[in-house]
């Protein structure tokens, strides 16, 4: 073995500056990513340890090889039930520290590049939930508006609903973040630290009006406080808007029985806007999706929208004539 790729000593401080230099200087990622990335390598590390009897201090680059990283994957799937899709999330941490690799050094290029022509594993994409205009309606009336947890419940769901937020921009909402004079709209600082501006709703406005007024908060402040004056928590959010569920399931029995995440009203949102005919880039933007193709899954999910596609479409009125291939070549792809 290449005695750069057996010292100890140079693993752990690729591993060192992979962290303080590539993802905290150069690339600034957030401190979720940064969070994610650490697991990975501290769940690495351990079943490392396990299979070959090296302690991480001991552990060398040579020995963090493609066969080690399959066995980590495989174990992460059959021994912690993680999905294929938390265990692609792993492999993109492993990924990205195989790439520095790869660049601060090059005798360890061949183990890097094993590494990374790991694939991806693809998994069914379930499809979307989403709620009706009135299961909506029934849900953002059901807090209490008397009550200072039903005046916040309020202006939480209609945010979620009238932004698409995700649940991590939902609670990072400042007082100060908010525009509600002249064209009213909320700052949210999305992932990647990135940020977006979403116009609100009248219907909205009047919500963080009320909630403002009784609230007394401070510019500074988390717009949606727990008794404690803290930001909420995503179980915070969660175990509200059970509570909406249940109290708007009398009023709307459709609710009865279904199991409703934030994210659900995220892709209400997205599924109403493209319904009402939005276009789908002014979606992706409201949304905050890096990529439209993210998007194009509730076009999959609209099936009122394939409905009226298929009524446009006048059934064919002379068959078809098939396709005979006349090439060799051609005749053995097509019987594949």
């Amino acid at each position: 073995m290449i005695p750069l790729l057996a010292d100890p000593a140079e693993f752990a401080a690729l591993v060192q500056r992979f962290f303080a230099e590539r993802l905290l200087q150069q690339q600034a990622v957030s401190p979720r990513t940064v969070a994610a990335y650490r697991d990975t390598f501290r769940l690495l590390l351990g079943y490392a340890e396990r299979q070959i009897g090296k302690p991480p201090a001991r552990l060398a680059l040579g020995d963090v090889d493609a066969e080690l990283i399959l066995g980590f994957l495989a174990h992460l799937e059959a021994e912690r039930h993680n999905t294929a899709r938390s265990r692609n999330a792993r492999l993109a941490a492993v990924r990205a520290f195989a790439r520095y690799v790869a660049l601060q050094c090059p005798p360890a290029l061949l183990l890097a590049q094993r590494i990374l022509a790991i694939p991806m594993k693809r998994f069914d994409k379930p499809l979307l939930g989403f709620l009706s205009r009135d299961e909506v309606q029934a849900l953002l009336t059901a807090p209490d508006p008397a009550t200072w947890y039903g005046r916040r419940d309020r202006v939480l769901l209609q945010l979620l609903y009238n932004t698409g937020a995700r649940v991590s921009e939902l609670i990072g909402i400042r007082v100060h973040d908010l525009e509600l004079d002249v064209t009213p709209s909320v700052r949210l600082h999305g992932k990647g630290r990135k940020q977006r501006t979403v116009p609100l709703w009248k219907e909205t406005v009047v919500e963080i009006r009320r909630w403002l007024q009784s609230a007394g908060l401070q510019k500074d402040q988390a717009l949606l406080p727990n008794r404690w004056g803290k930001p909420m928590t995503r179980s915070n959010v969660a175990e509200r808007l059970a509570r909406a569920v249940s109290a708007a399931t009398p009023r709307c029995p459709s609710l009865q029985g279904r199991t409703l995440s934030p994210h659900t009203l995220r892709h209400t949102t997205a599924m109403h806007l493209l319904q009402a005919g939005v276009d789908l880039t002014v979606i992706a933007l409201w949304l905050g999706h890096e990529s439209p193709v993210t998007t194009h899954g509730y076009v999959e999910a609209d099936l009122a929208m394939k409905e009226r596609a298929l009524a446009a479409i006048a059934p064919p009125e002379t068959r078809g004539v098939r396709y005979r291939p006349t090439d060799a070549l051609l005749k053995f792809l097509q019987a594949l």
